[in-house]
């Protein structure tokens, strides 16, 4: 499950430093110590974040608190010029642990997305939402990378086999992305 495309979205992420997820320990040879589960300050985080993801105005991107609860967010990523995905809008619903920073959100795509790292269930496929999740890294992060494997898909790791297939056939791909799109209630923007 890695992920090659999206690097430039995470590279300034990386430089907070690696400690921010430590686990304290009481010597060399004990156990970890579990840290208490603080809700309070994964609120405080997340607020930062959505007023960070507000005032940047990255293109393309939004995420915005799902009602009252601010660990439950619905996200949009719009594709990128240049890709098969140019003019589609899509939803994402992102669930956050109560142990977030330290463990990835949920992400699924809401509008169905015809790609090779998305399921037919809205799963996504990315490394950093797994296995390669930092605390480091935010809302912002994980939407821009979104946006990125949109156009630059991991084809040794599909969860959409006949995505994958098709993708070497971009013309072929491009009409299953807009009819499914269209199929599903989608209206393609030409801006």
């Amino acid at each position: 499950m890695s992920f090659a495309g999206g690097t430039e979205a995470i590279d300034g992420q990386q430089r907070v430093s690696n400690t921010i997820g430590a686990t304290p320990t009481t010597s060399k040879h004990s156990k970890p110590v579990s840290q208490p589960v603080d809700s309070h300050s994964v609120s405080r985080r997340l607020q930062s974040e959505l007023m960070s993801l507000m005032t940047r105005g990255d293109p393309g991107i939004s995420a915005f608190p799902d009602g009252e609860n601010i660990f439950s967010w619905i996200g949009t990523i719009k594709g990128s010029s240049g890709t098969v995905y140019e003019g589609l809008s899509y939803k994402l619903s992102l669930r956050f642990p109560t142990e977030y920073p330290f463990k990835p959100p949920l992400v699924k795509f809401e509008t169905l997305c015809f790609h090779p790292n998305v399921d037919q269930y809205g799963n996504i496929c990315l490394d950093i939402l797994q296995d390669k999740w930092s605390s480091a890294y935010d809302v912002r992060t994980v939407l821009l990378s979104i946006q990125s494997l949109l156009g630059e898909p991991n084809n040794d790791s599909p969860l959409n086999n006949h995505a994958a297939a098709l993708w070497s056939n971009q013309e072929e791909f491009k009409k299953v992305v807009h009819k499914q799109y269209k199929d599903a209630g989608g209206v393609i923007r030409r801006d």
